[in-house]
């Protein structure tokens, strides 16, 4: 009985050994069969993932060059997509071996589409030249469909282990502040899998906050990190400073992310040659779409402490104050620049200047605004404010102080910083027609320091003569003050309503600043600035529909432009280009900059028939 068993051990090891062998004999062979056609022909094809996809379903496909050295291909022309889109390539993946001497390798060329359209579209194609030789691919046929089921399965047979392994944290460095003290909240993307470049699906929504975002990331950088006891590949993917405008709880709503996640293909149970195939010597794999959302970010924000001082509107942080003038002797119409300098860390951009309170005889002009903001981890910068002044009437003249008051969140108290007081000697000017004259007091009467000198006799008046014939002039003469003073009670009650409506006023200025930023955008793409070029082109936009649909800088978002522009009728079709345009910019921070700078300039006129086609709608709506 012994012996039996020993045998019927023997037998079974034998069993598997030929089974083994089996299989290593042919896998040898197979590779023997892949490698000697790859080293004695060159073929360059194209492959798709699936043939039949779903509608905004992210699909591969691979152009292939294989049979020789790699090194002696060049002038790489993808084909036409018409009809797809594509999410991410080309990429480049290579491979070499040496066999006998011979070096022999392959170069694919990869793409990742989607469409959101169904149909069927044809990927044309692509060619490449390999030692004078052109090669070209067969055209291919994606088909697609209402929903693809098959994946849908596969994407919820997946969903749970995908978001224990892919997901986005949002970070606040503070929980409860102050009104108006800056919260940094920061986004990382953890992840354990491959993943193809991610595109934004929503962004976050900052309402009862102003946003500024810290040093926009141009390219995601993974490191390794511990999370939860465990270590996953971490990259920044977005920070912002917020500056809340409000008191209470406010929420930061989560910042979510389309995230092409690449997974080992299943098994489809053909016995040995699934097996061999899916071997990860060969790799093979599949993209799945997976949406990847942050967590809700909640923030309590309190009231400033009461007995603010009257010169106190608004400013938090830590700031300074320099006030100087130009000149201190000037001539009557002689203009001179009063100048304020407030510099620190803090919501700069909010800060509302300082008003000098001028002596009587001077006049202020509307002042010119300069800021030079630094968003950085804390964001600083400067407020440049220049006032032209101008003396009406001579004599010795003083400027009071000027107060500027902000709240320190580190001290929890408010600062006053107050200016010298600046002394003018204003000299009657050359061109007031009593600098060089010389009056006598029975002469001439000062009727108060605003009121200019008036002679009081030595007139030498005369009788003219009646005249005879009324002409055409004295017609025109008689009526035309009476039309220009109608035009100019006409334009001052414009000009009363604008200055009171502030929203009014933007809504008049949204189409002159959205050309503005345009101008800007197209600098930077001439100097290929494509970070400027997508940062400027991204706020003509934004721009626009904040002046336009008069929403405040602080609560606007691409959610609630496009739901006051459906109040306006305007089309679904204009809505989807704006949203287009919009999540574009955004996902140039995340895409390579070659492949950005490609799409720039189609970007720049796709947006500006944006605009224009908005103006036509809704440009004169209010």
């Amino acid at each position: 009985m012994y012996n039996l068993e020993c045998n019927n051990e023997n037998s079974l090891k034998g069993v598997f050994m030929i089974k083994n062998l089996k299989e290593n004999i042919l896998r040898i062979v197979i590779l023997a069969i892949l490698f000697s056609s790859s080293v004695y022909s060159q073929k360059f094809s194209a492959s798709a993932e699936r043939t039949i996809v779903g509608v905004n379903e992210q699909f591969q496909v691979d152009f292939t060059f294989e049979g020789g050295d790699i090194n002696n291909i060049s002038n790489f022309i993808p084909p036409s997509f018409s009809g797809l889109r594509i999410l991410s390539g080309p990429n480049q993946s290579t491979s070499m071996t040496i066999i006998n001497g011979k070096v022999s390798g392959s170069l694919t060329f990869s793409y990742i589409l989607t469409s959101q359209n169904m149909g069927e579209f044809t990927i044309g194609s692509a060619s490449l030249v390999y030692k004078g030789n052109k090669y070209s691919t067969q055209p291919i046929k994606i088909k697609v469909e209402k929903s693809a089921s098959n994946q849908s399965r596969q994407n919820s047979d997946t969903k749970e282990d995908l978001a224990k392994n892919v997901f986005i944290v949002a970070e606040a460095n503070k929980t409860r502040v102050l009104q108006g003290e800056q919260i940094t909240v920061t986004y990382k993307l953890y992840t354990k899998l491959n993943i193809a470049s991610p595109q934004i699906s929503k962004l976050p929504a900052y309402e009862g906050f102003w946003a500024e975002e810290i040093q926009p990331i141009k390219q995601i950088n993974f490191d390794l990190e511990m999370y939860h006891g465990e270590r996953f590949r971490v990259a920044k993917i977005k920070q912002v400073a917020l500056f809340p405008t409000k008191t209470g709880l406010l929420n930061v709503t989560p910042f979510e992310l389309n995230i092409p996640v690449i997974v080992k293909k299943k098994k489809t149970g053909n016995d040995i040659f699934d097996d061999f195939f899916n071997d990860s010597f060969f790799g093979r794999t599949e993209t799945i779409e997976f949406l990847a959302k942050s967590n809700t970010v909640k923030i309590q924000v309190d009231p400033l402490p009461s007995g603010a001082p009257a010169s106190f509107t608004g400013a938090v942080g830590n700031f300074s104050m320099k006030a100087e003038i130009d000149k201190q002797n000037v001539a009557t119409n002689e203009s001179l620049r009063l100048r304020l300098n407030i510099s620190g860390t803090g919501n700069i951009k909010l800060l509302n200047i300082p008003q000098p309170q001028l002596p009587n005889g001077f006049e202020k002009y509307e002042p010119k605004v300069i800021e030079n903001i630094n968003n950085g981890s804390v964001v600083s910068g400067q407020k440049i404010i220049d006032y032209l002044i101008i003396p009406r009437s001579a004599g010795v003249k003083e400027i009071p102080p000027i107060e500027f008051t902000y709240f320190n969140p580190s001290t929890r108290k408010y600062v006053t910083l107050k200016s010298e007081a600046f002394k003018i000697n204003v000299r009657k000017g050359a061109g007031d027609e009593f600098a060089n004259q010389s009056f006598n007091k029975e002469d001439v009467k000062l009727l108060s320091e605003d009121i200019r000198y008036i002679k009081l006799k030595d007139f030498n008046l005369e009788l003219k003569p009646e005249i005879s014939l009324i002409k055409t002039w004295f017609w025109f003469a008689v009526f035309a003050p009476m039309f220009i003073l109608a035009g100019a009670l006409v334009y001052k009650q414009r000009q009363d309503k604008l200055s009171g409506n502030v929203q009014l006023m933007k809504f008049q200025k949204a189409e002159k600043e959205a050309r503005k930023r345009l101008k800007l955008a197209k600098a930077a793409l001439d100097s290929k600035q494509t970070s400027n070029f997508y940062n400027e082109l991204s706020s003509a936009l934004f721009g626009y529909l904040e002046n336009k649909l008069t929403i405040q800088k602080s609560e606007f978002t691409l959610d609630l432009a496009i739901e006051k522009l459906r109040m306006r009728n305007v089309s679904e079709e204009l809505i989807k280009k704006v949203k287009f345009v919009a999540d574009k910019c955004e996902y140039a921070r995340f895409a390579p900059q070659v492949e950005m700078q490609a799409q720039a300039n189609d970007l720049y006129e796709e947006t500006v028939k944006v605009i224009v086609e908005l103006d036509s709608k809704i440009g004169g709506k209010k």
